[in-house]
């Protein structure tokens, strides 16, 4: 099964280090640095199996992503995990996610998330 993540992620060490720890428990990674090209990227006609959210992004905020994202049936089976540093964010957020990480993320704790968000085969 090829598995694939997008990774919504403005911080480039951030996007790496995510897009590094995924790729080593099976999913294949695409990312995504600024909102308005991750607007357009969910426009798009493949859909990935997880989605890594940053909340704070330039051009389009991380919040009106995720309406996007819960707006577009497409992305119903799609899982979402929000990554912020803003714990209030989060929070106010959390029923639209499947999880909130709150920076800073610990890799190994992400990996055990993303493998237990994988869709049964």
């Amino acid at each position: 099964m090829n598995l694939t993540a997008l990774i919504i992620e403005d911080e480039p060490h951030l996007a790496e280090l995510f897009s590094r720890a995924l790729g080593e428990v099976g999913y294949q990674t695409e990312v995504v640095a600024d909102g308005l090209a991750a607007a357009q990227r969910i426009k798009e006609e493949t859909v990935p199996d997880l989605v890594i959210l940053d909340l704070h992004l330039p051009t389009v905020s991380g919040d009106e992503l995720l309406n996007q994202i819960k707006s577009n049936e497409r992305y119903n089976d799609t899982k979402v995990i929000l990554a912020t540093a803003d714990g209030l964010l989060g929070d106010r957020l959390r029923t639209q996610a499947n999880l909130v990480m709150i920076k800073p993320i610990d890799i190994f704790q992400l990996q055990r998330l993303a493998n237990r968000l994988k869709p049964s085969e």
